[in-house]
């Protein structure tokens, strides 16, 4: 019986394996440098920005307005995550109320979209893989955009992410729990670099123009290594280890854009995949979901330092990204909405290269800016002096009032010095009818006599009408309708507080601290009142 001879393994080709090894390197440079460029971009951004940024948030007057507020804001900054975390600090310092958050943060994940679609820009010379492109980067775009149109009218009409959100914090979130540290999503070394560059050249035109030029150099580079790197290994290697199965690319895009902290940076590196047909948009579509559902690590973190209403705020983010994944993912139907949009865009591309950037620029800002534009009236800011009377020592300091056409809500800003310190506090005033809230001071426009119990830090007291001036002057002006309220608690040997405010305006014009004798010891009264 003839024994069969084995035959020898060919031997590895050195010269294949030497290629494949030095294009993967290549890969990670190019990708290495796309995320330097990216970051660069990002923080260039938010340096021209952010001041704006705040300045534009706290000029929400009415839900429509505070949905293409926070669309704008994010893409300028091209970062849900600071427009996030901004609102939350808001939300928690009573600068903005939960409900007027909640359509910022809806708009943040439409504004936060627009740097997929800018990637997608970085294959226009070539038609095909630009069609491919614009339709992997926007189909984040039309998933959120019809989330949007089924979460946002709930919202206005009944309150209903606010609502659930706030049940749910009241129900399983405690305390703050700490501080969170600054995050870079390259980590120490390169972060820094950033950082460095961001305060040496420190003008954001030039830093936005050098990182847009990084940015695309580095996709060309990434398009070409990638063609050759196709050329010696399968697309079918790498779509199995991301892309396998649903479950699995969903996974993925949490886990990745939880740990950087940005959905613009995973959504982006999705782009060129689908342009050079590694991978199909249908299979990148649970990554690109789950990103979106990502990318709410960062409200929560912020939130933790803060109150209990950031945390709803945090909550709201979350429920807006996890709802739109249940409604527009399991269902056929109606998960290939925005995939049909997506690929009709990049159809359209197809035909007109002009297109793509076009929908970019009018959805991204000139339909937000110009709906901002003429709503530019609707927030009236007053600086009111006070000055302060304590053992015969005269002090001065500023409260700015912002308030909102058609709204209860308004906000009050305190500066003991100039107005460009820290505000030593931050007031949220509620006025509705003859109820007018104070943070947590409840005055209610009564007749002399009427009184309410409460509660508060230094025990338990009762809020009583004293009596109402028809006229009071102050050196200020003169103000009709005065209510004096005096704050009485329980321990006789505590201070009481009356209140002299002025119903037609809503204003605190006079504040004395009394002695157990009925005398005052501090007096705090409206100096003067300049309208802006």
């Amino acid at each position: 019986m003839n024994e069969e001879v084995p035959v020898p393994a060919a031997p590895p080709n050195p010269t294949r394996w030497r290629t494949y090894i030095r294009n993967t390197v290549y890969v990670l440079v190019a990708l290495l440098i796309f995320l330097f460029g990216l970051e660069l971009m990002l923080s260039s951004l938010e340096h021209l920005g952010k001041s704006a940024a705040e300045t534009i948030i706290l000029a929400t007057s009415n839900p429509f307005t505070a949905l293409f507020i926070g669309l704008l804001i994010t893409a300028i900054i091209q970062s849900s995550t600071a427009t996030t975390s901004m609102t939350v600090a808001l939300v928690a310092s009573g600068s903005l109320t939960l409900e007027s958050a909640v359509p910022i943060i809806m708009g943040a994940n439409v504004g936060t979209t627009i740097t997929s679609t800018i990637v997608s820009l970085g294959f226009l010379p070539r038609k095909k893989e630009f069609r491919r492109a614009v339709a992997a980067g926007t189909y984040h775009d039309f998933f959120n955009i019809l989330t949007v149109f089924i979460l946002f009218p709930l919202e206005y009409y009944f309150q209903f992410l606010s609502r659930l959100s706030q049940s749910i914090a009241t129900a399983f979130f405690n305390q703050p729990v700490g501080p969170v540290k600054g995050f870079s999503m390259l980590g120490g070394g390169l972060g820094a670099i950033t950082d460095w560059m961001v305060n040496s050249i420190g003008n954001g035109f030039v830093l936005i123009i050098l990182s847009l030029g990084i940015l695309f150099g580095s996709i060309l580079f990434f398009r070409k290594v990638l063609t050759n790197l196709l050329g010696f290994g399968s697309p079918e290697t790498f779509q199995r280890f991301f892309f396998q199965s649903p479950l699995k690319s969903f996974s993925w895009g949490v886990l990745t854009t939880a740990a950087i902290r940005s959905s613009s940076v995973t959504t982006s590196l999705v782009v060129p995949l689908v342009a050079k047909k590694v991978v199909k948009l249908r299979s990148a579509v649970p990554f690109i979901l789950g990103a979106n559902i990502g990318t709410t690590i960062s409200a929560f973190l912020a939130a933790m330092v803060n109150s209990n209403t950031a945390i709803s705020i945090a909550i709201a983010h979350f429920l807006f990204n996890f709802i739109g994944v249940l409604i527009f993912y399991p269902i056929p139907g109606l998960r290939e909405i925005p995939i049909q949009l997506a690929l009709g865009l990049g159809r359209l591309t197809l035909k007109y290269r002009l297109a793509g950037l076009l929908y970019l620029l009018l959805m991204f800002f000139f339909i937000p800016f110009s709906l901002i534009y003429f709503n530019r009236d609707a927030v009236r800011i007053t600086e009111l002096t006070y000055q302060r009377t304590e053992h015969q020592e005269k002090s001065f300091f500023t409260v700015i009032t912002k308030t909102y056409e058609n709204q209860t809500m308004s906000s009050w800003t305190e500066y003991a010095g100039e107005k460009n310190t820290e505000p030593t506090g931050i007031y949220s005033v509620y006025r509705k009818n003859n109820v007018l809230l104070i943070n947590n001071e409840l005055f209610e426009m009564n007749k002399p006599g009427f009184c309410h119990d409460g509660e508060d830090t230094q025990g338990k007291f009762r809020m009583c009408v004293k009596e109402i001036l028809p006229e009071f002057k102050t050196e200020a002006q003169s103000f009709q309708t005065v209510f004096v309220f005096e704050k009485k608690f329980e321990r006789p040997e505590l201070t009481s507080t009356w209140y002299y405010i002025s119903s037609p305006s809503s204003l605190l014009v006079r504040k004395e601290k009394r002695d157990t004798l009925g005398q005052p010891i501090e007096v705090e009264e409206l100096f003067s009142v300049v309208k802006k």
